[in-house]
C-alpha cells in the first residue's frame, strides 16, 4: 500500500521505517531535507513540498499520514492538505492532537468529502523494533481501508498470552490497535492513555525516592537502610505485580548511573496530562492521582528530587525526551508555516 508521511522526527521517521519493511511504499516530507535525504537512501520517495507529495501519491483514494506536534502547525498542515487532496481521499493524524480540533477537522474535510481520521500513536523511539501501539478514530470505512497500514505498524500478538473470553471479540486490539469511534475518539483515548501513564510515572518515582532517603540522617540510626535501588529495581522487574516497560526503563537507567547524575529532575509535560484532567473536570470524574502527578511535573521545574530524575530518566528512555527542550505550554506551541519533526510521547 502507498502511503505519504509528514513529520520525520523521532517517530515519523521511524513509521515509515517499519512500513517499508513490511512492504508499504512511502512518500514522505519534512521541512529538514536531512532526513528526508536520510529516507530516500533507504528506500522511500522524498518530495520537497506538500503538493510534490500529493502528486506523487498515484494510489487512489491518497493516504496521508501526518506526524508533527499538536496544535497550529499540524492545523495549518491538515487544511493545506485538504485543499490538494480530492473526495474520498484520507488524512491521518497519527500526533498528539486535541481530540476536540479532530472534531472540528473532520467535520470541516466531510464538506470536500475528504475523510479524517484520528490515530493515538504509542511507542516511543521504541516502536521500530517493538512495533506501536495505536488508538483510532474516524470513519469504519477508512479505518478498514488503512488496516493494513495499522496491522503492520501495531506490535502484533508477540508472546502476550490472549486473554479469556475475548474469542468472538474484535482481533485487532490483541494485535495492539483498536477503532476506538468516531473522529476524536482516538486521540481521546490516547489522551487518556497519556495522563494514566503520568500517574504510573509518578508512582514509581515517589516509591524510589522513598527507598533512596531511607538512609537519611533525620531517622533513628537503627531504622536506616542503604539500600540498592539499582538491585531493587531489577528485581521488581522479575515476578512482580508492578512489573512493566516503564519499570524496565527506570532499572536501565539505575543501572547506568544509580543517582541518575545526569538528569536534573526537570520534568516537562506534552499537553495530554492537562486534557486528561479537563476531560475529568467536564465528566465530573474524581482523578486524584492523575492530576497529582501533573502538578508534580509542575513543581519539578522549580525543585528537582531524586523521584523527578527518575521521571526524566524514564521520558528519555521511550521517547528521547530531552530535559528543558520542550515548550512549557505544549498547548500553544509557535508556528511555522511548513512542517517540522513530530513530538510525541
Amino acid at each position: 500500500m502507498q502511503i505519504g508521511i509528514i513529520g520525520l522526527g523521532r517517530m515519523g521517521g521511524n513509521i515509515a521505517r517499519r512500513l517499508m519493511k513490511a512492504g508499504h511504499e512511502c512518500v514522505v516530507f519534512d521541512a529538514n531535507a536531512k532526513p528526508r535525504e536520510k529516507l530516500a537512501e533507504e528506500g522511500a520517495t522524498a518530495v520537497g513540498s506538500l503538493e510534490r507529495m500529493v502528486n506523487a501519491l498515484g494510489e487512489k483514494p491518497c493516504a496521508v499520514w501526518v506526524m508533527l506536534p499538536a496544535g497550529r502547525i499540524t492545523d495549518e498542515t491538515v487544511e493545506r492538505l485538504g485543499g490538494l487532496l480530492e473526495p474520498d481521499d484520507i488524512i491521518i493524524d497519527g500526533g498528539n492532537s486535541y481530540y476536540k480540533d479532530d472534531i472540528r477537522r473532520a467535520k470541516k474535510l466531510s464538506e470536500k468529502r475528504i475523510r479524517y481520521v484520528d490515530c493515538g500513536t504509542s511507542g516511543g523511539v521504541w516502536g521500530l523494533e517493538r512495533g506501536y501501539c495505536m488508538m483510532i478514530g474516524g470513519p469504519k470505512q477508512a479505518v478498514d481501508h488503512l488496516d493494513p497500514i495499522f496491522a503492520a505498524l501495531a506490535p502484533g500478538l508477540g508472546d502476550i498470552p490472549c486473554t479469556s473470553g475475548r474469542e468472538k471479540s474484535d482481533p485487532r486490539p490483541e494485535r495492539g490497535y483498536i477503532h476506538a469511534g468516531p473522529s476524536g475518539a482516538g486521540h481521546f483515548v490516547k489522551m487518556v492513555h497519556n495522563g494514566i501513564e503520568y500517574g504510573l510515572m509518578q508512582a514509581y518515582a515517589e516509591g524510589f525516592d522513598i527507598l533512596r532517603k531511607k538512609d537519611s540522617d533525620d531517622l533513628p540510626a537503627d531504622e536506616r537502610f542503604a539500600l540498592n535501588i539499582p538491585d531493587i529495581a531489577e528485581t521488581w522487574r522479575r515476578g512482580s505485580v508492578i512489573a512493566s516497560w516503564l519499570l524496565d526503563l527506570g532499572a536501565a537507567a539505575l543501572a547506568k548511573d544509580s543517582s541518575l547524575s545526569e538528569f536534573s529532575g526537570y520534568v516537562q509535560d506534552s499537553g495530554e496530562g492537562r486534557w486528561t484532567i479537563e476531560a475529568a473536570i467536564e465528566e465530573a470524574v474524581p482523578a486524584d492521582v492523575l492530576s497529582s502527578a501533573l502538578y508534580a511535573r509542575f513543581r519539578s521545574r522549580q525543585e528537582h528530587t531524586f523521584g523527578e530524575k527518575v521521571l526524566s530518566a524514564m521520558r528519555f528512555g521511550f521517547g528521547g525526551h530531552i530535559e528543558g527542550k520542550e515548550s512549557i505550554d505544549p498547548q500553544r506551541k509557535p508556528a511555522k508555516s511548513r512542517a517540522a519533526p513530530d513530538a510525541a510521547e
